[in-house]
């Protein structure tokens, strides 16, 4: 009976020392069952995005950033918010109130925004903030505590536009290609510029035409400006200028012209569709946002996207642009090495 006595006493001494050793593990933080070392667990960032006046509907530029906003919610882990500006003058109470409830980084979409966010970021200097399209050593006060995400619109838009002026080539009829804008401002031009440049490369005796709807959220307006160029003889219209674009490519299908999406890929809009431009947006928020998170999110500088990077590129291609994606790759392949350079980005 003794010795069946000490014999528990022992058992039960060894699984108490076994428990033990599982609880605290090893001295320098290694579990006790597999001896490597714990991984850290990642932060838990708070993203925000404001909108710019085009809005969420716009199927490309404010799209685009929430799209990447939810990328960074579901392989990241983030929480987000995205706050949608109806008029200029919500820019700066969206910017403030994302900033007063301490977000990780605070996206400013678009480059009506400068203003708006050069006050914000000065207002509260301890919080993070990034603009799309605008670079950081130009706002007024230059804050420290401002990224530039900035984009070669110029090369995507030489790209579709040396597509345009083959395909009109080789249809025939008059050689004339457009753009729908939406303002006048830089990256709109960009996109533009490249666009014509590219065209008059492949087909020098096209004529480019060009007018601004003046908005990004009026279709009307944009089919309007649209259907003046088809009247003028336009065969390929590419728009740059959110919602007012989207009736710019309705004019298209209406009248049985081709047109050229922006930012987004647009195929899906209808037979009308050749192509879109790209400009990765969605990347450049979740990418971002993985800097943030990775603590290697640096401020007081600009980030650029271009056809190296593959931020800015050519989407898909219907039936009648495929014959032209040879031609395309080998000039996208110019550009990046430095054969093709010089790529305006101004509007004349």
């Amino acid at each position: 009976m003794r010795q069946t006595l000490i014999r528990l006493m022992l058992v039960a001494m060894l699984a108490l020392g076994a428990v033990a050793a599982a609880a605290c593990g090893d001295d320098d933080g290694s579990s006790g069952s597999g001896g490597g070392a714990s991984t850290p667990a990642k932060k838990k960032v708070k993203i925000g995005v404001v909108t710019d006046i085009g809005g969420l509907n716009d199927r490309s530029f404010n799209a685009l950033a929430y799209k990447g906003l939810k990328q960074a919610k579901s392989e990241l882990g983030a929480d987000i918010r995205v706050l949608i500006s109806k008029a200029n003058s919500d820019y700066v109470p969206n910017l403030s109130s994302l900033a007063r409830q301490k977000y990780d980084l605070i996206v400013a979409n678009g480059f009506l925004m400068a203003d708006a966010t050069d006050k914000v970021a000065r207002n509260f200097p301890t919080v993070n903030f990034a603009i799309i399209d605008y670079s950081q050593s130009l706002l007024k006060s230059k804050p420290k505590n401002v990224r530039g995400l900035l984009f070669k619109e110029q090369e995507a838009g030489y790209l579709v536009g040396y597509l345009a002026g083959q395909y009109v080539k080789d249809k025939g009829g008059k050689q004339v290609v457009s753009t729908v804008g939406g303002q006048k401002i830089p990256p709109v031009d960009h996109y533009i510029a490249g666009f014509q440049a590219g065209a008059k490369k492949a087909n020098p005796k096209v004529e480019t035409l060009n007018a601004y709807a003046q908005v990004f959220d009026d279709p009307a307006k944009g089919k309007e400006l649209a259907l003046n160029q088809i009247a003028d003889g336009s065969q390929v219209i590419f728009q740059v200028a959110g919602q007012s674009g989207l009736g710019a490519l309705d004019a298209a299908k209406e009248k049985g012209v081709r047109g050229i999406g922006v930012d987004a890929d647009q195929l899906y809009l209808g037979d009308q569709m050749l192509t879109s431009a790209l400009k990765k947006v969605d990347n450049a928020v979740f990418q971002t946002t993985k800097d943030v998170q990775d603590g290697k999110f640096k401020a007081g500088a600009d980030t650029v996207f271009d056809l190296k990077s593959r931020g800015v590129g050519v989407g898909s291609m219907s039936p009648d642009a495929e014959k032209y994606k040879a031609d395309l790759e080998k000039i996208q392949q110019q550009i990046i090495s430095g054969e093709v350079a010089d790529i305006p980005d101004t509007v004349k």
